[in-house]
């Protein structure tokens, strides 16, 4: 029974649950508020030992407990499901519809890689694109492009690591220059070029109405429409996005924290050669199954930049589209494409449960109250402060929920002018878009990219995650806090 448990993951992993399980009971009799927050800390725990054991299981186990113990009912939990319901469809049909246009972006993304030698350039790039990308279209969208194109390029990689090829021509097998130092280096430097590319879907993301679910939620509540939300929040969002891409340079040029690894020499060689062999034997139904993925990323870029339906509809209209025109009609062929997200969106419902426990117990309304009560012109810092500190904990769309409801009751009764609630709303978003970069948890799209296929390959752990993002969440979180103080001061 201990050795099915929990499957392959440790077994001092293992005994921890169990003991996660066992202590909660008699610490939630004791103390029902204490123990929401210690569940709070262990569903955080299982999503940093993701690669070591997937947090469906440990955290859904969690989650059980929850509703077991009374802590928040199914129905609450369902009601945070019900909320959410956009991003779960988002999850299930766009990163499906994404699947099928893999052999697109990964020709376009061949060609810049092929054509773009310098790393700090292509950093940028990558940092840059998926900033605006984020910012008209979605930020998970954005990312399981990023992570499409990455698998990919891995896939290639290893396809001629696993073959007697020898692309470059020299007389030597691929296979044995790929291994070893060649292959670590590659992994870095996938690695850092995708970090680069999840803090720009933030970067992005704060900037207008559209770009992340609480910018819409906090728009509605203001009245606020594209033009004069993006204005609002501008002079603090452009003097972060010129930090972080700053920071990018930087990172790239000093190598710290993890980042500033090359494509090693022969590495350029050998995949530059393939995707050359590759392009002269593309047949005549890949080129049409190529043009007929470009013409679904025109439809989808118009249908997600014009919000002609949810994000989760045009998601499942691209899957129509591509598969009808390619000729993709077998159920076992569609079915692939689901793998990806499905497990994504299990792990998503059951961090519902805990986002649920967090509002039945009222664990964020003492940092409310207390926020409300200090000195007018320095609420806007605090609460930056407090939104970015529970949104690393927890989920920034629903600590920007809770915390705009309570600044429209102070509002509508008459406790802050329509000038404060502005600051407040404005402090609000950029506090749970910018320094939620800092952990996994706090933003869906590092969640995703955390739990993908593509974290083992490229050795992408919870800590690894935390490390190199700490350099964004510096310059990201304090000139946040700083441009909130100046502004709204």
């Amino acid at each position: 029974m201990f050795k099915n448990f929990l499957g392959k993951s440790p077994s001092w992993f293992k005994v921890t649950m169990l003991f996660f399980l066992v202590i909660n009971i008699p610490i939630y009799f004791l103390n029902p508020t204490v123990s929401a927050w210690i569940f709070i800390a262990e569903f955080i725990f299982t999503l940093a030992m993701a690669l070591k054991c997937y947090p469906l299981q440990s955290g859904g186990l969690l989650a059980i407990e929850v509703l077991l113990l009374g802590l928040t009912t199914p129905h609450n939990a369902y009601h945070e499901v019900e909320q959410n319901l956009e991003v779960i469809l988002l999850l299930v049909f766009m990163v499906a519809g994404i699947y099928f246009m893999k052999p697109l972006l990964m020709y376009i993304f061949s060609k810049i890689f092929s054509k773009i030698k310098s790393k700090v350039a292509l950093s940028l790039l990558f940092v840059f694109m998926a900033a605006v990308l984020s910012a008209f279209l979605d930020a998970l969208t954005v990312t399981a492009v990023l992570i499409s194109v990455a698998v990919g390029f891995y896939g290639v990689y290893h396809k001629i690591h696993s073959s007697a090829s020898d692309y470059d021509g020299d007389g030597v097998i691929d296979s044995k220059q790929l291994s070893g130092e060649n292959l670590e280096q590659f992994r870095s430097f996938l690695r850092s070029l995708i970090m680069h590319g999840v803090v720009g879907t933030a970067l992005g993301g704060v900037c207008t109405l559209v770009g992340e679910p609480q910018n819409l939620l906090i728009g509605e509540r203001m009245g606020w429409d594209f033009i004069e939300f993006f204005f609002q929040m501008g002079p603090i969002t452009m003097p972060v996005l010129l930090c972080g891409l700053l920071t990018t340079v930087f990172l790239e040029l000093t190598g710290w924290f993890g980042f500033g690894a090359r494509r090693p020499q022969i590495v350029n060689q050998i995949i530059d050669g393939y995707t050359k062999a590759e392009d002269e034997k593309r047949t005549d139904k890949e080129k049409y199954a190529l043009i007929v993925q470009g013409v679904a990323a025109v439809l989808l870029i118009i249908g997600l930049a014009t919000h002609a339906a949810p994000v989760g509809f045009i998601g499942l209209g691209l899957i129509v589209f591509q598969t009808a025109f390619m000729g993709i009609i077998e159920e076992h062929a569609l079915g692939h494409a689901f793998e990806e997200a499905l497990p994504f969106t299990g792990l998503i419902v059951v961090f519902f449960v805990i986002v649920a426990m967090i509002h039945d117990q009222h664990l964020f309304t003492p940092i409310i109250e207390w926020a409300l009560h200090q000195d007018p012109d320095a609420q806007p810092g605090l609460f930056y402060i407090a939104n970015g500190v529970l949104s690393a904990i927890s989920d920034n769309v629903f600590v920007a929920t809770v915390y705009i409801s309570e600044v429209q009751q102070a509002f509508e009764s008459g406790q802050i002018s329509r000038e404060h609630f502005e600051k407040l709303a404005i402090a609000i978003n950029t506090g749970t878009n910018l320094p939620s970069v800092a952990t996994p948890n706090g933003q869906a799209a590092f969640l995703f990219l955390l739990t993908s296929s593509l974290a083992p390959l490229i050795n992408l752990s919870y800590g690894t995650m935390v490390k190199m993002a700490l350099p964004y969440t510096i310059v990201l979180g304090g000139v946040g806090y700083m441009m909130v103080n100046l502004v709204l001061h």
